[in-house]
């Protein structure tokens, strides 16, 4: 039998091996180790004069137990002098003013469940959310860090035993309004908020959270909004101009099929990507009807739809990007940004990824296992002892996480819609020379011959016609280990 571990880096063979010895036991979430020679985050709040305000707030709301756990957190950590400016921005004298509620939100929404010191931080937003569920926005002015668009780190990186706090020049005050709300409230989109409406797609993006099982979800959006400005650059004055330059049929505005309705959704992407979210990959972001996707390459500029020929792009206004909303963002782009159906590229996709995976706590922050193989998620299948959702930090994984199988088994994962094309497919996996075939659409594909975790290895050559999910089924000829991380879609021209 081939050896497969020449072929991937030594973390991965690590990971097979401690994966062995873990198996039959539940993970724990990673907790940071305390050095006690420093003080915790809520003693360092606690110890300074000037932050007894916020201190108040901590302790009233119980939050101050959290921070002096371990971590790791960070704490965005603002003065008495903010907070008692912030207490007259909103009409009171003291916190005890406030509700409870209100203040518990007020405080998690400085506080997230991980080390983030000033180094990890871009152009975009913080890639964990805080302890609301919110992400934080980040810009520079020169070298000055401005989270919110508002506040400047105005002390960064003061290192506590379970995390770290930086000191911030304004009070974050929690983000209410979603992103259809964030773009009506600026007069200067007043033809395309009123586009959103002309159409209904005010309604969904309005969503904040919705119910997901017994749990709520939360609802994430971007926005890519043209202004009026640019509109007038394009002889549009009106909202009836632009429904004229994109349909026959303004009475339909509403129907999937309509001109006008396909224009504005196209401005829609179905999750939340931040400037930081699309430096990390040139890739196509799906639209809100997930029929369609939005081009976007970062290397000199962020670049929309860019043409291989002309090489003509439509830009982002960066300086007017990264709005943040309760459930999204919006961003300015510097054109009309019309519908186009972009060249497919390579697609590098997580089997982890799906919505139903994403709700649980678990993701990203330590593994969990599941026995029902056909109930527990909708666009995951599989049979054998269990399934198991592997996290570990530093092993050579996207996101760190991986979908694993042992023993004997079989699982099949449900795409996100790909768009019509040729590709060739290859996968990321590692299975301890495991042997398996590779099924696509139910379709064996017979090209593997045995266990290979090289992304050059070819799984299966197909040509789909048009733009939807498919089906992609491992299942092993030989009993061991899995760990299965991406599917690769690579065009074939």
């Amino acid at each position: 039998m081939k050896n497969i571990f020449w072929r991937i880096p030594a973390q991965v063979g690590k990971l097979i091996l401690f994966a062995l010895i873990l198996f039959g036991c539940k993970q724990e979430p990673v907790l940071w180790n305390v050095d006690s020679t420093q003080q915790v985050i809520s003693e360092y709040v606690e110890s300074k004069e000037e932050f007894s305000e916020f201190n108040k707030i901590l302790e009233s709301t119980g939050l101050n137990s959290l921070l002096a756990v371990r971590g790791p957190f960070t704490l965005f950590l603002p003065s008495d002098e903010l907070m008692k400016a912030y207490y007259t921005e909103k009409g009171v004298k003291s916190y005890t003013e406030f509700s409870e509620e209100f203040l518990k939100s007020l405080a998690l929404n400085h506080i997230i469940g991980r080390q983030i010191e000033s180094g990890d931080i871009g152009l975009g937003a913080i890639s964990e959310p805080n302890a609301i569920g919110d992400f934080i926005v980040t810009e520079f002015e020169g070298a000055d860090i401005i989270l919110n668009k508002k506040s400047k780190i105005v002390k960064r990186d003061i290192l506590a035993s379970n995390g770290v706090v930086h000191h911030v020049g304004k009070v974050l005050d929690p983000i209410t309004k979603n992103v259809f709300d964030v773009l009506s409230g600026n007069p200067s989109y007043s033809i395309f908020t009123e586009g959103l409406k002309r159409t209904n797609l005010k309604d969904t993006l309005q969503t904040i959270s919705f119910m997901y099982g017994k749990r709520p979800a939360r609802a994430r959006f971007t926005i890519l909004a043209v202004a009026d400005s640019t509109y007038n650059r394009f002889g549009i004055k009106s909202v009836n101009d632009l429904i004229a330059k994109y349909t026959n049929s303004p009475d339909s505005l509403t129907y999937l099929n309509n001109g006008f309705y396909r224009y504005m959704e196209y401005h829609c992407l179905a999750n939340t990507y931040y400037l930081s979210d699309l430096k990390l990959n040139n890739n196509l972001y799906p639209t809100l009807t997930y029929d369609n996707n939005v081009s976007i390459t970062v290397d000199t500029d962020y670049k929309i739809n860019i043409d291989a020929k002309s090489k003509q792009y439509t830009p982002f206004v960066i300086e007017q990007c990264n709005n943040p909303a309760k459930n999204g963002t919006v961003h300015t782009v510097a054109g009309l940004l019309p519908v186009v159906q972009p060249i497919p590229v390579i697609l590098t996709w997580e089997t982890t990824d799906h919505f139903d995976m994403k709700q649980g706590d678990y993701y990203t922050k330590y593994y969990e296992r599941w026995f029902d193989g056909q109930n527990t998620f909708a666009n995951i299948k599989w049979e054998g002892d269990y399934l198991l959702y592997y996290y570990k930090r530093n092993h050579g994984l996207i996101k760190d996480d991986a979908l694993s199988m042992s023993g004997w088994w079989w699982v099949e994962v449900t795409t996100p819609k790909i768009m019509k094309g040729k590709y060739k497919i290859t996968g990321n996996i590692w299975s301890g020379q495991v042997n398996y075939a590779v099924y696509v659409d139910g379709v064996n594909t017979a090209l593997v011959k045995s266990s290979d975790p090289a992304s050059s290895y070819t799984w299966a050559e197909v040509e789909w016609t048009t733009t939807s999910t498919h089906k992609v089924k491992i299942v092993n000829t030989s009993p061991g280990l899995l760990f299965w991380d991406t599917i690769i879609f690579t065009p074939i021209n």
